[in-house]
């Protein structure tokens, strides 16, 4: 028989004890734009454009609702079969949606088939609730808990879904640390990320990661838009027994966003770099000017009065005897990143004008898209 589970999760969170509390970004979050692709078996770097600039990581969010949803399957503080009570919060959430009706139950299962093909408002803030005895509040904190645990140390959650909040932030750094540990931690389980398609309530559901569908040896894992934080997606794949784990933030469009993500995977497979323009390019900006230099570069953004620095870590190939790089690893604690030596930095200076163009979707009954695309 499935299990109701909220009352047992509260006492698990009573017990916690753990609040973050007033978590500052160093710098406010913006709609900017940032890329990050890291070797899942070296931890080697081998692209990062403002690969530590906080955004807002749209409907990502939900990769750590989903890490914390199987850490608690594995735990077994959840089951797969467990149904879980939806709330007024969790049923009144915008699109995208399963359409969750108050009072009703859902099964974990289709919280997580949700979340990761349509990326369901609704069926991340039930689980969410689930584990933090009714509060996404508390859970929003132990996301954040669980966040600096894993070393994301420049990410805040506030929410399970990933609706627009302005202290909910990321980088691109952070999310690919998500990113490994999802696949690291939860091998048995990472193959969810592949699921293109589920029934749900007598409705076939579609997903929408697109390029997932169409590029060799990718095997997810998460898209996210909001207007505050453009396109943004995360994606892995596998060549020839090499997998890497790439992020983009800020795409003008999920076409733009596609694009840039199949180039920088591409390169990178390669073993090629992948200019900066390119990733300015899809986000919108308008390139005059680029100059390589030692440091870190300012983009200008023209009828703007801020300006945003961008930085391009440098790159160290297979085989090559350079002084300094940069390593992503994974232990067992979690993932870290170790800066080692002077590094070579490339300036992009950019004069342009920051697209504009709104960007809206269908959803459930027409609704406006809000958290994913």
């Amino acid at each position: 028989m499935a299990r109701r589970v909220l009352g047992r999760m509260g006492a698990v969170v009573a017990a916690l004890g753990t609040v973050v509390v007033g978590l500052a970004a160093t710098h406010p979050a913006q709609a900017g734009y940032a890329s990050l692709v890291v070797d899942g078996g070296t931890g080697e770097v081998l692209n990062a454009v403002n690969p530590d600039e906080q955004n807002h990581p749209a409907s990502l969010t939900k990769m750590m609702t989903l890490y914390l949803t199987f850490e608690a399957i594995h735990q077994g503080r959840l089951h797969w079969e467990d149904e879980l009570p939806v709330s007024r919060n969790a049923a009144n959430k915008e699109p995208t949606k399963l359409g969750l009706e108050v009072g009703r139950t859902v099964s974990v299962k289709d919280c997580v088939l949700g979340m990761i093909v349509i990326s369901a408002n609704d069926g991340a803030t039930v689980v969410g609730e689930a584990l933090a005895g009714g509060s996404e509040q508390v859970f929003a904190r132990m996301m954040t808990d669980k966040a600096h645990q894993l070393g994301m140390t420049n990410t805040v959650f506030r929410n399970a879904s990933g609706l627009p909040d302005r202290e909910q932030v990321t980088t691109a750094r952070d999310m690919s640390r998500l990113a490994m540990a999802l696949h690291r931690d939860f091998p048995q389980d990472y193959h969810y990320f592949a699921t293109r398609e589920f029934d749900f309530e007598g409705r076939h559901l579609t997903g929408h990661n697109r390029l997932m569908y169409r590029y060799p040896g990718m095997d997810g894992m998460k898209t996210g838009f909001t207007n505050a934080s453009g396109s943004n997606l995360v994606s892995s794949a596998v060549h020839d027994g090499r997998r890497l784990f790439g992020v983009v933030f800020g795409g003008s469009s999920a076409k733009t966003r596609d694009k840039l993500m199949e180039t920088l995977l591409d390169n990178a497979f390669a073993n090629r770099d992948t200019d900066p323009k390119l990733v300015a390019l899809a986000a919108g900006r308008s390139l005059t000017r680029v100059a390589r230099a030692r440091g870190t570069g300012r983009v200008a953004h023209a009828g703007r009065a801020r300006t945003v620095h961008v930085a391009v870590a440098p790159v160290q190939r297979r085989g090559h005897a350079a002084a300094s790089h940069q390593r992503v690893a994974s232990g067992h604690a979690g993932t870290h990143v170790a800066a080692k030596g002077h590094a070579h930095a490339k300036a992009v200076k950019v004069a342009g004008k920051a697209a504009k163009g709104k960007m809206a979707g269908k959803a459930h009954g027409h609704h406006r898209k809000v958290a994913a695309e």
